[in-house]
């Protein structure tokens, strides 16, 4: 709270913030995300697979994200503080220093000129069809895909908003998905962002990031390109297609470790209140440069999984959903066996506010 009263009087210090400004806004929100999930692998350390970072606590009923938040907006500046708890945070922000594990975000922008805006700070990422909000996903639980991308990022941005329809995003970053440097990595990466909407309901995006994740005397460059596309098919039904591919020099040598997964989601609202989901999905990593894997080939996953969702009321989301994954090596443990298959099944109560 009183990080939330120092990002407020920084913002009613600065000349732009005025009570004759009637541009300006400020608004709190809120989110909770509660779930139980059950892994039929059993894990005994109640966590489910590593590569997994929401929803990902076996049989308890836990927290996966909640965070209040603060934004102001006005004609030429706008800012954002939201901070956060749960599972997702404690798993996905492992690496980062323990005053930072509960930012989700904190950033600030001022405009440029009539369609340029700066932005710097802690950002969601700009890579990826899902976000770690639950309720903003055709599904409950994340994709491959998403869940070994960039959930967030640090850095700067320059945004042109070039009408209704076209969006393009420059940014450079401290790397992939970190806030701070990595130890003995002075490199910075760059991204962008191009996002077309010819219509209403059609949304295609293409995000790209370049960046050294090693340290700087290794220097295995890596390149990454995530693609999807985005269709609200009459009234009930939206179609989602995804595809990511990635590329990272290996150690010592000219070529690269390559790693891509392809992804189809549908959501049809059976009524105002009721809904359905799936999403088919295929991961191939064969080197481990994402998700490492002691087998033959590596990580070759296809996966399967379909939702359910009841919305009583405006706010509240109930969501149940089975998963399926199959592996072509045996790349998950059951009862500290080696397995190539597994199941699960997630629940979740939302509220937004």
């Amino acid at each position: 709270m009183k990080i939330v009263l120092f990002f407020l009087l920084i913002l009613t210090a600065n000349p732009a913030f005025s009570q004759n400004d009637s541009t300006q806004h400020i608004v709190f929100s809120g989110f909770i995300d509660a779930y139980y999930a059950y892994d039929f692998n059993e894990p005994q350390t109640h966590e489910r697979p590593g590569f997994l970072f929401n929803h990902n606590r076996h049989n308890e009923i836990n927290i996966n994200l909640a965070y209040l938040k603060v934004a102001y907006t006005s004609e030429k500046l706008r800012g954002n503080l939201a901070l956060m708890a749960g599972t997702y945070p404690q798993y996905n922000l492992a690496a980062e220093q323990e005053l930072l594990r509960n930012i989700y975000e904190a950033n600030v922008g001022v405009q440029l000129s009539n369609r340029w805006w700066l932005d710097a700070g802690i950002f969601t990422s700009h890579i990826g069809l899902e976000s770690a909000v639950s309720t903003n996903n055709y599904t409950l639980t994340r994709s491959l895909a998403a869940e070994n991308s960039p959930y967030y990022e640090s850095g700067a941005k320059i945004t042109y908003e070039a009408g209704s329809k076209w969006v393009l995003t420059a940014l450079i970053l401290n790397g992939w998905q970190n806030i701070r440097e990595p130890e003995g990595n002075s490199n910075k990466a760059i991204g962008t962002q191009i996002q077309f909407k010819p219509t209403a309901d059609i949304v295609i995006n293409s995000s790209t990031f370049i960046g050294n994740e090693k340290p700087d005397s290794v220097k295995q460059r890596r390149y990454f390109h995530d693609f999807y596309a985005n269709f609200q098919i009459g009234p009930n039904l939206k179609l989602a297609a995804v595809f990511d591919i990635g590329a990272e020099k290996r150690l010592g040598v000219s070529n690269y470790n390559i790693w891509y997964t392809p992804g189809l989601l549908l959501h049809y609202g059976l009524s105002d209140k009721v809904a359905v989901a799936a999403r088919a999905e295929y991961y191939s990593d064969a080197e481990g440069v994402i998700i490492s894997s002691d087998t033959p080939n590596g990580f070759k996953t296809s996966g399967y999984s379909l939702n359910l969702d009841l919305a009583p009321v405006r706010n509240i989301l109930l969501r149940a959903e089975g998963r399926f994954l199959d592996s072509k090596d045996a790349v998950f443990t059951r009862r500290n066996q080696p397995v190539d298959k597994y199941s699960g099944i997630t629940s979740s109560i939302a509220i937004s506010f």
